[in-house]
């Protein structure tokens, strides 16, 4: 997993918007505002929905701290939107569909393991990572059980710290 203190890789996935398609990328954010992102396992699954519903409902937190949210799955961009309004997600979801964001990031599932990734390799586990303006990882957290929230008490004092 990379951690504290390294550049945070940057990508390009496509999210589903309004307008139709587009690209999201890391560095876009690069100088403006830190980034939240969180990699779940899997779109429609129990847990994947609690964390990003609560997300949702709780923007303002976060939009308050100078920090953008950005959810990553390996779901494909039009699954993530018929999740996304049927749950009323409101953050941009990114598709990494290919699991290469997954992968540079090092929180792939690497084998079939039924109980925490449905059997999918490749998919990521459950993770959070805070990426300060300058594109440095200020915050790392990553779950081997699907089951285990981020701890968004230390994600929210962190990005505190960070002003």
């Amino acid at each position: 997993m990379i951690t504290v203190g390294t550049a945070a890789p940057d990508f390009k996935l496509t999210t589903l918007t309004a307008e139709g398609p587009k690209y999201l990328t890391l560095s876009e954010h690069k100088g403006q505002s830190h980034v939240l992102l969180l990699f779940v396992p899997m779109a429609f699954t129990g847990k994947c929905t609690e964390e990003l519903c609560a997300i949702s409902n709780g923007m303002n937190d976060y939009t308050a701290l100078g920090c953008k949210v950005i959810g990553i799955s390996g779901d494909n961009p039009f699954a993530q939107d018929v999740w996304a309004k049927k749950e009323n997600i409101t953050i941009p979801l990114a598709s990494d569909y290919d699991h290469s964001v997954t992968k540079a990031y090092g929180i792939a599932y690497d084998s079939f393991l039924p109980e925490k990734n449905l059997g999918q390799a490749g998919v990521p586990k459950r993770s959070a990572f805070i990426v300060d303006k300058a594109g440095i990882v200020q915050y790392a957290e990553s779950n081997d059980s699907p089951g285990v929230l981020p701890n968004f008490d230390a994600i929210k004092a962190k990005l505190a710290e960070l002003g």
